[in-house]
């Protein structure tokens, strides 16, 4: 491999090893109390290195929105709900798959992105643009899903499909907020059921 090539894979690796780093930090923490001396104390790069990727914290942070979040919806839950013909059964099985994953880390943190909108939405439109950036891209791909669940015969034609995307995304937030708050797996597996029993109230 010719040695430009290794170097711009060895700086897209380092890049992504910040990245990830941030992420941590900022999901344990929230972006305000995250420390930049934390983080590169974790990948062992150094501070040149860092400001080489990310000129500013906000700069930081944004990314981790765009990519790191934003690709964790997309894998999570879009593509799979795309690639369904029955997204019910679909969205039910990522519901339950992840909740059996769940940690008492997550517990405690909350979702990264429900976080974020919290905490920065309200006081930087750099952050609330690019997590309704996210939110919005998660609310297309349920409505995708079932719109083409309508067309092969498992979700109700009736189904105002915007509205539902909305509530669902907006449920699913509010059970890892409840849950956060009250510590509390059953609060979480409670209104994981209510959401996948009203997921069932979708079909014909």
């Amino acid at each position: 491999m010719p040695s430009t090539a290794k170097n711009t894979e060895q700086e897209l690796d380092t890049r992504q090893v910040i990245l990830e780093a941030a992420y941590e930090e900022i999901h344990v923490r929230g972006f305000q109390a995250a420390s930049l001396s934390k983080i590169l104390s974790s990948t062992n790069v150094t501070k040149g290195a860092l400001y080489h990727y990310f000129p500013t914290k906000l700069a930081l942070g944004y990314a981790v929105v765009d990519e790191i979040l934003a690709d964790h919806i997309q894998q999570q839950w879009v593509q799979p709900l795309l690639q369904a013909d029955d997204p019910i059964t679909t969205f039910k099985n990522i519901i339950m798959q992840l909740g059996g994953e769940i940690t008492e880390e997550d517990l405690q943190c909350g979702c990264p992105l429900n976080n974020l909108a919290q905490e920065m939405a309200p006081i930087d439109e750099g952050f609330r643009s690019r997590v309704e950036a996210v939110y919005r891209a998660w609310r297309k791909g349920i409505e995708k899903a079932l719109v083409k669940g309508q067309e092969s015969g498992f979700v109700n034609k009736n189904v105002n499909v915007t509205s539902v995307a909305t509530m669902i995304v907006a449920s699913l937030e509010g059970c890892m907020g409840l849950a956060k708050n009250s510590q509390s797996k059953k609060v979480l597996f409670q209104c994981g059921q209510s959401v996948m029993d009203y997921l069932e109230s979708l079909r014909p």
